[in-house]
């Protein structure tokens, strides 16, 4: 089974291109309704759907394309749009480039309860109302990146910094504040960074927690406080989520999967995926390749 399909740039025909936006309804015709291979990105997705219906997978999470609905991608995650008719609404992308070029700190990106690399990734649902006003900005977004309006792309950079606010306000957990780049922020950051180099040999809370210098109970605190889950949640979700792809992706076997992911024994390793997913590696796999 070949590698995970990988676009590293936001426009591969256009070097310099850190943001775009395009309407679904344009990408669906402009694929003939084609359904791409599950890929990943290594920039920012945000689906904004007006009207849709189809299944959206984000690392193996599969959701039900609706109406009124706004995806969240972040980079490294595989997701698949599966429309059965066209949908309509705004596609944007955009680079931790376009982000720095247009005074836009990654803590702001960071210190939103939007992009969630690994585990669920469900859509915002927001009402009538909110879904206009977060329309209303794509709209604005839209009409700028066509134009040729002076500083178009700090103007973009500003109403894509409304949306995103005006989407985090929507969720319960971690409304946004005025000082992001607070300690706890810059805390979580660091604690996910050092989790993702090191999360196929170190599983443990306090392994994160003495690289930190600072106790398992103060990491899980203020990780709970700011994501709404356990430091453990996330090591393990990371874990899983490297699982689902090795299984898929590749030809490993469970035992040479096991090793890559830090398990001592095979047994050890199925019944962590077991206990997380409810099915064995070979169901797993099984599964999603006859989806």
């Amino acid at each position: 089974m070949s590698a995970v399909k990988t676009y590293q740039k936001v426009n591969p025909e256009r070097e310099n291109v850190s943001f775009e936006i395009s309407k679904m309804e344009d990408i669906y015709t402009n694929r003939h309704g084609k359904v791409d291979v599950p890929h990943r990105h290594n920039y920012y997705t945000v689906l904004i759907i007006n009207k849709a219906k189809g299944l959206h997978k984000i690392d193996f999470n599969t959701y039900e394309l609706s109406n009124k609905q706004i995806f969240f991608v972040a980079p490294g995650q595989v997701h698949q749009v599966i429309e059965t008719e066209k949908s309509y609404g705004f596609a944007m992308t955009f680079s931790n480039k376009f982000l720095a070029e247009n005074y836009i700190p990654l803590s702001f990106i960071d210190s939103l309860n939007l992009f969630q690399n690994y585990g669920q990734s469900p859509p915002l649902t927001p009402i009538n109302e909110q879904f206009e006003v977060i329309e209303e900005f794509a709209k604005n977004i839209f009409k700028l990146s066509q134009s040729d309006a002076n500083m178009k792309h700090l103007s973009i950079g500003s109403f894509l910094k409304l949306l995103l606010i005006e989407c985090n306000n929507i969720c319960a957990i971690n409304p946004i504040e005025l000082d992001i780049d607070t300690t706890g922020d810059n805390l979580i950051r660091a604690f996910k960074s050092a989790v993702n180099k090191n999360f196929r040999n170190e599983h443990s809370t306090t392994f994160y927690a003495n690289e930190l210098a600072i106790t398992p109970d103060h990491l899980n605190r203020t990780f709970r406080s700011k994501i709404g889950k356990t430091a453990k949640d996330y090591i393990q979700a990371r874990i899983i989520t490297e699982a689902k792809r090795l299984i898929y992706f590749t030809d490993l076997t469970n035992k040479e999967i096991a090793y890559e992911l830090g398990f001592n024994e095979p047994a050890n390793f199925s019944a962590f995926f077991k206990k997380h997913t409810k099915l064995s590696p070979s169901k797993f796999k099984k599964i999603e390749v006859s989806y």
